[in-house]
């Protein structure tokens, strides 16, 4: 029969019993004690910051579409990778979601999408540069449109740096090695 169980110690419970010479009947045990449990969900909620970050995602990606929205007049390539930047508004509320609730189900669909987001960024990054690079506009434009698209690339950099950082920290919370442990139980005597 295979463990099921295993003693790692992610949960530890302390329990101060009292001097044995000095107890009187059914004083040895405390009515309270300190239980730690380390938590990989708490970890990334706490240090993972995916509330703010979430926030953040949604924000630039709602910037990088408002950006492409620029283009629509006078040139459709842009518009090729920046309408697709809604997956970073999905992205962000679900960083957010995962950060305000702790449900296994939206933490594990935001890792995912947190990876699509950091693959997107990087091909939109890619493309961005080629657009940047075979730009065929007029001379009263081009400072303008060279001057978007430079804060459309930098956006996309910021965007792949969240994605990078939630993927990091989500995967602590996702990708554990085991779900059932056991707590190690420490007894300690008082002097």
């Amino acid at each position: 029969m295979k463990k099921t169980f295993v003693c790692n110690g992610e949960m530890i419970i302390t329990i101060p019993i009292g001097s044995l010479k000095d107890a009187a009947e059914g004083q040895l045990m405390p009515e309270k004690f300190q239980c730690v449990y380390r938590d990989s969900y708490k970890i990334f909620a706490m240090r993972g910051k995916p509330k703010p970050l979430g926030a953040a995602q949604a924000i630039a990606g709602v910037f990088i579409l408002t950006l492409g929205l620029i283009f629509t007049q006078t040139e459709d390539f842009t518009r090729f990778y920046t309408v697709p930047s809604v997956v970073f508004v999905v992205c962000g509320m679900l960083s957010y979601a995962a950060g305000q609730t702790p449900n296994m189900h939206v933490t594990k669909l935001s890792f995912s999408l947190n990876i699509i987001s950091f693959f997107w960024s990087l091909a939109a990054g890619c493309l961005c540069l080629i657009g940047i690079l075979s730009q065929h506009n007029s001379q009263d434009f081009k400072k303008v449109h060279e001057g978007i698209k430079g804060l459309i690339m930098a956006l996309l950099i910021i965007e792949k740096l969240m994605a990078l950082f939630l993927i990091y920290w989500l995967s602590k919370a996702v990708c554990r090695q085991d779900f059932n442990t056991l707590p190690i139980i420490l007894l300690k005597q008082g002097d």
